[in-house]
């Protein structure tokens, strides 16, 4: 049975061969290409990912990164698509359920919606609930450097808080309009916000995410 992480590797590969090797994303200033590079080296370089979160060691990702981002990109989204080495913790389904189901719905609308002609994508009720339920677990990670109170809302009135504090500003969204705004694509998440002026702006020019 297809998991919601192997659903969206798909589709992100889907997305990266449509759009090409030189197309813009929303991650700051990345390529498909360079896009497509740290996905494949986040899975296979473990010594090397380990400076996306460890500062010390960032210099040496992005060596790594830019070697196979030099790489022909239909290799790049043949690795993506066809998963990690049978050796990789994320080759564990339990593991690649937990570590990519958001990375890559993030990374998928990263593409989609740096295209000028991008659609909204219909997310069915079982995955808004799957991304709601990691959203929650991590939104006081991902909402740290809010210089406002950060509250996230579904439109059934369920609620996460990513930051305490005041003044408060309210998010309302969709699971995964939520999940992008959190993860620092403010601009092209699908949100109403709700709060003082001055909050609001401090909050969607923020750095909010990993």
């Amino acid at each position: 049975m297809s998991t919601h992480a192997q659903r969206e590797r798909l589709l992100l590969a889907d997305l990266l061969e449509s759009a090409g090797p030189n197309a813009p994303t929303l991650c700051g200033g990345w390529l498909t290409r360079d896009l497509a590079a740290h996905v494949v080296v986040r899975e296979r370089r473990s010594d090397a990912a380990a400076g996306i979160v460890f500062k010390p060691l960032a210099a040496r990702l992005e060596r790594v990164q830019a070697e196979f981002a030099a790489k022909p990109y239909e290799e790049l989204v043949r690795l993506i698509r066809t998963g990690p080495p049978r050796l990789s913790p994320y080759a564990l389904k339990q593991i690649d359920e937990a570590a990519n189901t958001v990375e890559f719905y993030v990374h998928a609308e990263d593409v989609r919606r740096a295209q000028e002609d991008w659609a909204p994508r219909e997310v069915d009720p079982v995955f808004a609930d799957a991304l709601w339920s990691r959203l929650e677990r991590v939104a006081r990670m991902l909402g740290r450097r809010s210089p406002v109170g950060l509250v996230l809302r579904r439109p059934d009135g369920r609620t996460a808080v990513a930051q305490r504090g005041t003044p408060v500003v309210t998010v309302t969204g969709e699971p995964g309009e939520l999940t992008l705004f959190a993860f620092g694509r403010q601009a092209a998440a699908r949100v109403e916000l709700e709060g003082d002026k001055d909050a609001v702006a401090k909050l969607e020019a923020a750095q909010l995410g990993i």
